[in-house]
């Protein structure tokens, strides 16, 4: 009987690492949104660029500082947070819409949740330029993404935009039970009087 098992263990051990094996997610060839933007903050980490930093809250004060190129990082991880769309897993949880926009003459592309309520990013959306680059690829001027976390200690908003080789934008509203929201606004910018 002793011997049976031994001999059934390895059949069994490789019956069910190729069960594991099919239940893995299939890659839906989507943008890695993450890695654009990676590719942006290590840009920026190695320029010369000026960073200006513009803090508001609810429209009323402005603080405007300069940050150092070592601090951008920091200062660009909500958008390095956004999920990596390239990974089975996760995209197994999105889809892809893609549509052409003929008045200003871009692809756009945007990622939805199958499931609205388990996901905190609600919309992720790429402008893509008409125009090739100097390797023959189109070049995403825009990336776009919604973000919202509702719970019972509160809601918070983000709205987000980056925009390719000069700046980026978020925008947060919070609202404690029984508390008045808040909207803070943090844009910074970089690069901005090299575009046209």
């Amino acid at each position: 009987m002793k011997k049976m098992f031994l001999a059934g263990l390895p059949l069994l051990t490789l019956f069910l690492f190729s069960c594991k094996e099919k239940k893995k997610a299939e890659s839906k060839g989507f943008i890695s949104v993450v890695s654009l933007i990676e590719k942006q903050v290590a840009h920026v980490d190695t320029s010369l660029y000026s960073i200006v930093q513009v803090v508001s809250k609810d429209s009323l004060h402005q603080d405007t500082t300069y940050i150092p190129r070592e601090k951008f990082r920091e200062t660009a991880r909500e958008f390095l947070e956004l999920p990596d769309l390239t990974d089975p897993e996760v995209a197994a949880r999105f889809k892809e819409d893609k549509m052409y926009d003929t008045l200003y003459r871009r692809v756009i592309i945007t990622y939805t949740p199958l499931d609205v309520k388990k996901e905190e990013f609600k919309k992720i959306e790429l402008l893509i330029s008409q125009e090739l680059k100097e390797d023959g690829s189109n070049k995403v001027t825009n990336i776009i993404a919604d973000r919202i976390i509702n719970n019972r200690d509160g809601f918070l908003q983000k709205k987000m935009l980056w925009q390719t080789d000069r700046s980026f934008l978020v925008v947060t509203s919070t609202q404690q039970p029984g508390q008045p929201e808040i909207t803070s606004t943090n844009r910074v910018t970089w690069n901005e009087e090299n575009i046209p």
